[in-house]
This record gives C-alpha cells, structure tokens and sequence, in this order.
C-alpha cells in the first residue's frame, strides 16, 4: 500500500515521475544502458542536464535575464559556504528564521562580518521578524524563504537595492514570486524538486567576480557557470529526476497551478488545527507556511493515541522536528489533496473518540 507521505525531506514525488525514473535504472533512451552507469559527457545526459537547467530558468520566468542555472553538490549546507566565498567582500546582512539561517550565518562569519539584521529566536523561531533595516553598504542580504522545521514562511521580502540572496529549499516552485528580485536562489532538490543529492542555484552572473579573494576552483560559481555544471561528475541521477519533476510542473500549469494546489491543501488542514479543540498551531498564523504545517495537541496525554491512528491509517512523516515536538506535516507540490483528507479525517476521528 502506497502510503500518505508527509515527510519534509526526501519527500513525495510525483508517481509518474517515479514510474519513468525507474525504467530509466533498466534502460536510459533505449540506449541499452541505465541512467546510472552512462557517461556525463554523452549526449545523452548533457541534454538532460540542459533541459534542467533551461527548466529552472522558465519556470522562475528567468530566461534571457542575465541569470544562471546550476545544478551541484554537498546540498544547501554547501551553499552556506559558497554564497559567502562568492560574494563576501566585507560584509553581509542575515535574517534569522531558523535553524538552517543559524548554520548559514555560522558560515558567512568565516569570509567577514555578518550583521543579523533581525531574529525570531526568541520565540523558538514561530515568526518571521518585520520591520527590520538592511545596510546600504552590505554585499548581500541573505533570507530564508520557508522555515520547514518551525513551519513559518516569508510572505513579503524587503524591497532593498542591495542584492538578495534567498533559500528556497523548501518551497522552490511552490509559489509565484517576482524572482528578478533575487540576486542568487539555491535550493536542495529534496523537497519540491527530486532526490537527494544535487542543488540547484539560480545565480545573476554580473553579481560574480567581486570579492577581493582567490576562490577554489569547486567553490567559485564562475567556474561552474563556464563548465556547464559538469567541472567535475554532477549527480545524474538525481539532476534526471529533478528535470523530471520540472517537467511534471510545466504539464500540470508551472507554479501558478502548483500556488494554487497548495493554497487548497493548506486551508484543508490548518481550518481543522484551529478548528479542532485538541490541538493548536505552532507558528504565528500571518507567517504559517503552506509547506510545512507545524501544530501540537494541547494535551500530551493523547499522543500515543493519535499517533496509533496515523500510522494505522498508513500515513508517514507526521511527527514534528525534535526543535519543535509535536507534528509537522510536509505538503510539498506532489502531495494530494486526498492525504491532507486523511489527517483531517483522523484529527475529527481523535476528537469523537475522546469525546
């Protein structure tokens, strides 16, 4: 039985995505070899690196605008270090959202100085800060657009003239944004996008070239951007899935109709949390992300009685971050509308039971 998948991350794909990435294992283009074991160099696969790449840039309404698509490794955790390496001359400015915010500024401290600009740390991470200033002279602002452990989202970005650079792990392709407002997005595939194992970063080339520091040659995205992103072996399998998955977004009507899935499924599950007497949301409901939806019981006592009913019911991945306890329900594009159903279905089955 295929189960109800909320894990935040590697998470569900969509099942017509997995059917074809699968018989690419057996037989890639009927070449008679599997997509594991082709060269990077053939045509074959530098045609499905191109088309990941001319897909990140449509589908963000990016092409011809001067931006770069890139697909590496070592996950958003290495862009802490590359966006730094890369555009750290002096110093940056960083908004605190959460955990992955923490680690990357942990990151920029070592290239320069870091101004946190402004942190919800003080509430365990539950809001998005507002109201805060970003230095004029900072080489960069450095945002995270959806918190997936603390389920809190960025619904507004500051309108600034220094450049921005914003992780979108989390909710890349999940919402329509101005994406010419950022300067360089980055994005582990394994949330919105494919497996585990490759990253894509969407960078505008006239923002490379400035930092007063020799770069390694893996680190400096001008590099990457003049080898097609294949300096060194890329991750082909899971670049493949990730081409795979843009172009199930494009079929099924690019992010405008993925906006809209995900708004209905959200609206599903977050009216029942306020709803249902016993349980209440986590996160500042103006900030609540229709990606990770974060909510608690009010009484612990009938957690093992709930957490019996979800997993009876063939649903996984519901239990929150140990940051934040309780459950986090990842909602990512391929979800369905039916398994929000199900959890709903056993949130009002709890309450009659222990009414």
């Amino acid at each position: 039985m295929k189960k109800h998948n909320f894990s935040a991350g590697p998470c569900i794909l969509p099942q017509e995505v997995f059917q074809e990435a699968s018989q690419s294992i057996l037989d890639f283009n009927n070449s008679g070899l599997s997509i594991l074991e082709i060269s990077h160099r053939s045509a074959d696969f530098v045609s499905v690196m191109e088309e990941a790449q001319n897909l990140a840039l449509e589908l963000l309404g990016l092409q011809d605008k001067g931006y770069k698509a890139l697909f590496l490794q070592g996950g958003a955790s290495m862009q802490f270090l590359m966006t730094a390496y890369n555009l750290l001359d002096s110093k940056a400015a960083y908004l605190n959202t959460g955990t992955w915010s923490s680690k990357a500024i942990k990151e920029a401290k070592l290239f320069g100085e870091v101004i946190e600009v402004a942190s919800s740390k003080d509430k365990n991470f539950n809001y998005i800060p507002k109201d805060y200033s970003i230095p004029e002279d900072a080489d960069y602002f450095h945002c995270t657009s959806n918190n997936t452990i603390f389920g809190t989202q960025i619904k507004e970005f500051p309108n600034t003239d220094v450049p921005i650079v914003c992780d979108m792990s989390s909710d890349i392709f999940s919402r329509q944004l101005n994406f010419e407002d950022f300067d360089l997005i980055y994005a582990g595939a394994q949330k919105n996008m494919g497996p585990a194992g490759t990253v894509l970063v969407v960078v505008k080339e006239n923002l490379l070239g400035n930092v007063d520091r020799q770069i390694p040659s893996m680190m400096d995205y001008q590099v990457h951007i003049s080898k097609d992103s294949m300096f060194n072996t890329p991750p082909v399998y899971a670049v493949y899935v990730s081409m795979l998955t843009m172009r199930w977004i494009k079929k099924n009507g690019g992010i405008d109709a993925m906006e809209k899935r995900n708004a209905e499924k959200a609206a599903l599950l977050y009216e029942e949390i306020d709803r249902n007497p016993l349980f209440e949301g986590f996160a500042a409901k103006e900030d609540r992300s229709p990606m990770n939806l974060t909510f608690n019981l009010k009484d612990e006592a009938h957690k093992d009685q709930f957490d019996t009913l979800w997993k009876d019911a063939g649903v996984n991945g519901l239990s929150g971050h140990r940051s934040v306890g309780g459950y986090r329900a990842s909602m990512y594009n391929a979800l369905s509308i039916e398994s929000v159903q199900v959890v709903v279905d056993l949130m009002q089955k709890l309450e009659k039971e222990i009414n």
